[in-house]
């Protein structure tokens, strides 16, 4: 069965509690049991992390290079900063979405640049957590 591996960056253990106004009421566990549920019926594997820490989104990153088939990242904040994250990207030959539950260009301008998507196969923002049931059907797709 193909393995895709979910990461959820800095903050989004706080789904629910942090600006709902921004990044909705739901939790980061109800997030996970959607695509949970969506993966069996795709017939494929979830492999599901969340980091606060830069380095060990990194090391997840590196260990995926052998152990899965696509990628589905939201690095939060380290989107635009983390060039640390983006070079461990760069070493994957799997698909790879960037989802982003808010629109990152409708937002304070800072936010606007992320050092992800050129390394992306596809970015999904501004859908809410929907965005990461749609990043799964996609890369179900392309692997």
């Amino acid at each position: 069965m193909p393995k895709i591996l979910v990461i959820h960056g800095p903050n989004l253990n706080m789904l629910g509690k942090r600006e709902p106004e921004v990044y909705g009421s739901e939790g980061l566990e109800e997030i996970n049991t959607h695509l949970t549920e969506r993966a069996q019926a795709l017939n494929v594997d979830l492999d599901l992390f969340q980091s606060n820490h830069e380095g060990q989104i990194v090391d997840k990153i590196q260990a995926a290079v052998s152990q899965s088939n696509a990628v589905i990242i939201n690095p939060a904040a380290f989107t635009h900063t983390s060039v640390a994250i983006r070079d461990a990207l760069l070493l994957l030959e799997v698909p790879i979405i960037e989802v982003h539950l808010s629109n990152i260009f409708k937002r304070e301008p800072f936010r606007h640049k992320s050092l992800m998507t050129d390394v992306a196969t596809g970015q999904i923002c501004g859908l809410g957590a929907h965005g990461y049931l749609l990043a799964l059907e996609a890369v179900a797709k392309l692997i």
